[in-house]
């Protein structure tokens, strides 16, 4: 017994009942807040099958109920096809104005569509506007072959893209989210590829916020509208809304992926195998409001802002600004009131030449004494190896002045 300690056997007890408690309570409730520099924050229970709600830029799970449990998408799948469009897109392999001719299989599509016609062409935006706003089954087909190639070949692709990702709970089968054996993915592994297209590709917002639009078909009979309706009730009902994707079959129930943001905050809400749809939409708002009334971001400093200058060895001058690469941000509960730090880890100097964005060294972000993010330090201008009669002439002012 040591320093008056009176039972050293109760005080083992009650530690080690505390330390029991804190692993079974995440447990018990199914569905756990994470810790990210919060305290004090509660938990969440959702009336869904599986649920996880994600801060994008950060990647952090701030809920999570059967995260990675496989299950069938619907046609949240298509958040996939419309990520592998934009890398098309942005890859120079279509372009928007692109003519596709829509295939028999395309058009021999089922559930949601725009009731394409087999021979009829349609422009890859019109395409692409009708499955982002009105989750056409038939323009996701007719925008996969004319990619791949064939759905098959666009379908490997879509499966290469989830590994690459770390969505380890999927497989997909088909390109628009149609039931299919072993066609299953996991609420996390959605909120994965929910984030990789909204981070990477924000022009998608430009189509997931129309509330209604239309196409024109264009057939041997001529021309006639086709009226879209945007199948997330989100965009109109719930403020700060921001998109992303519906999906509802007999096999999968009613699924969501839902984007929102406020402030700086943005956050994906996932929402799988829901029993019906106002349900769906109902918990996905939940999920949302429980992040924005717990979280918020802290940002560092502005990419491209100086922050010091850099001696230059062989330069033709003698040093150089260094300023910001990437603007780091980090999440914390709102009650918290410490503020992220930050300290320079600089080179003692760099060599000429070099060009504008030759890296100086690195900005390290701390919270509450734990590294959250770092920022490479980039050189602002070009420079020069000095020349022999400029460094004559240096070497002559320093020997004389």
């Amino acid at each position: 017994m040591l320093f008056g300690e009176k039972n050293p056997v109760r005080k083992i007890s009650f530690f080690t009942l505390t330390l029991l408690l804190l692993v079974l309570i995440p447990v018990l409730t199914g569905l756990t807040g994470v810790k990210t520099y919060a305290a004090d924050i509660p938990s969440l229970k959702v009336s869904a099958k599986a649920a996880v709600l994600m801060e994008p830029y950060t990647g952090k799970v701030l809920l999570e109920q059967n995260p990675h449990e496989k299950l069938p998408p619907a046609s949240v799948t298509k958040i996939m096809t419309i990520l592998l469009i934009y890398e098309a897109l942005e890859d120079g392999k279509i372009k928007m104005d692109d003519i596709v001719t829509v295939s028999a299989h395309a058009a021999s599509m089922g559930g949601s569509q725009v009731y394409l016609e087999e021979m009829e062409q349609q422009s890859v935006r019109d395409l692409l506007k009708s499955v982002v706003v009105a989750s056409a089954n038939d323009s996701s087909v007719a925008l996969a072959e004319f990619i791949s190639g064939s759905e098959e070949g666009f379908v490997a692709s879509m499966n290469e893209k989830a590994k690459s990702l770390g969505m380890a709970d999927t497989n997909f089968v088909n390109s628009c989210g149609l039931p299919a054996a072993g066609h299953l993915t996991s609420a996390y592994d959605i909120a994965l590829m929910s984030r990789e297209l909204i981070t990477k590709y924000p022009q998608v917002y430009e189509l997931t916020q129309i509330w209604m639009d239309k196409i024109i078909h264009r057939t041997a009979r001529g021309e006639e509208e086709f009226g879209l309706s945007n199948t997330n009730r989100l965009i109109k009902s719930y403020s700060g809304a921001t998109g992303l994707k519906t999906g509802s079959t007999k096999e999968a129930l009613y699924c969501l992926s839902a984007t929102a943001q406020r402030d700086d905050l943005n956050l994906i809400s996932v929402v799988l195998a829901a029993p019906d749809s106002a349900t769906r939409f109902h918990e996905a708002m939940r999920m949302l409001d429980y992040g924005f009334a717990n979280y918020k971001v802290q940002k560092g400093d502005e990419a491209g802002k100086v922050m010091g200058k850099i001696r230059v060895f062989k330069g033709e001058v003698l040093e150089t600004d260094f300023a910001v690469k990437t603007q780091i941000s980090t999440l914390i509960g709102k009650s918290n009131s410490i503020d992220m730090q930050s300290h320079l880890e600089v080179l003692d100097a760099i060599s000429a030449p070099c060009p504008a964005g030759s890296k100086a060294g690195e900005i390290v972000y701390t919270f509450d004494g734990k590294e959250v993010g770092r920022s490479d330090l980039i050189t602002t201008e070009d420079i020069k190896r000095v020349t022999l009669p400029e460094m004559m002439q240096r070497l002559f002012y320093r020997w004389f002045y």
